[in-house]
């Protein structure tokens, strides 16, 4: 009977394996579709996907009668497309630098002003603090698209429309980071806490000794999240920022013309490296800090 049993939970174990290994190779094949044809040349491209790409005199849209052609392995490898990118077209790394620019601030300053607003949140409590939080749940849950036209007219009353700081300034403001935190912030121990003010510690030596050390996994896991989510912005800056000069390359990306499909791939697989850097280097935090949800380790 235990042999039976175990062979159950042996085949259960086998079978949820392959439907997540089904499943991750269906979320990889974009990303390494993107990766191989960045190394085809633009003749290959267009004959593998043209009659996706194809557009008639007056710029409107082909109907697609041939088969397109799915090829991960190129027929020659070709460096031709990064040579554009890197050396010969400075737009794109102008566009890069440009998301850098503004996704970095809003990354670092958004950890800044959420640590300390979930510090007050988790130590202190009230009606006022309960309204609050409240309210940061619920602009939490509202997609951007519906903040943006208060977004829009916020920026113009302070004569900041078509500058950094009309993207930095909601970015950096953002309620996800204070959530998170305080989530994790409220669950240490208060016994730590209270050992710390016995000690004579006051409340900037409470957040900056005992509160930041131990919410380290939420910090990793709101920076991942926040570069991730900004750094493929596009709504913000095509409203915000009338200035194709200051728009980052995820703007730049979505208007590349049919002629300059090769460049996409090229550029994508660019774009796609901070990310993949981000996530990859930071996985274990990422983990950690969700499934522990903060506090103490027992």
């Amino acid at each position: 009977m235990k042999k039976i049993k175990k062979l159950v939970q042996t085949l259960r174990i086998a079978l949820a394996t392959l439907i997540a290994a089904a499943f991750a190779i269906l979320f990889l094949l974009p990303i390494v579709l993107t990766i191989s044809n960045s190394f085809m040349s633009s003749a290959e491209i267009s004959s593998n996907y043209g009659s996706v790409f194809a557009v008639n005199q007056d710029g409107g849209k082909v109907f697609i009668a041939e088969k397109v052609n799915l090829k991960f392995i190129p027929d020659m490898v070709s460096f031709s497309q990064y040579i554009t990118v890197l050396f010969k077209s400075p737009d794109y790394l102008l566009k890069f630098w440009n998301s850098v620019i503004l996704v970095g601030p809003i990354v670092l300053f958004q950890l800044a002003v959420a640590s300390l607003a979930a510090y007050g949140f988790a130590r202190y409590t009230g009606k006022l603090r309960s309204i609050i939080f409240f309210s940061y749940i619920i602009l939490m849950l509202m997609p951007y698209q519906v903040t943006l036209v208060p977004n829009y007219l916020v920026a113009s009353w302070l004569n900041i429309l078509d500058s950094y700081w009309a993207i930095w300034l909601p970015g950096i403001f953002s309620p996800f980071a204070v959530y998170l935190l305080t989530k994790f912030m409220k669950r240490i121990p208060y016994s730590i806490i209270e050992a710390a003010q016995i000690d004579g510690a006051g409340e900037w030596t409470i957040f900056r000794r005992i509160c930041l050390p131990l919410c380290k996994g939420a910090l990793a896991s709101a920076a991942i999240l926040v570069f991730i989510d900004y750094w493929n912005m596009v709504e913000q800056p095509l409203i915000l920022l009338s200035d194709a000069e200051t728009h980052p390359l995820s703007v730049f990306l979505s208007k590349i013309n049919a002629a300059e499909v090769g460049l996409a791939f090229a550029v994508a697989t660019i774009y796609m490296v901070p990310s993949l850097l981000v996530f990859l280097y930071g996985e274990e935090s990422l983990v950690e800090g969700i499934a522990n949800q903060g506090g103490v380790k027992g």
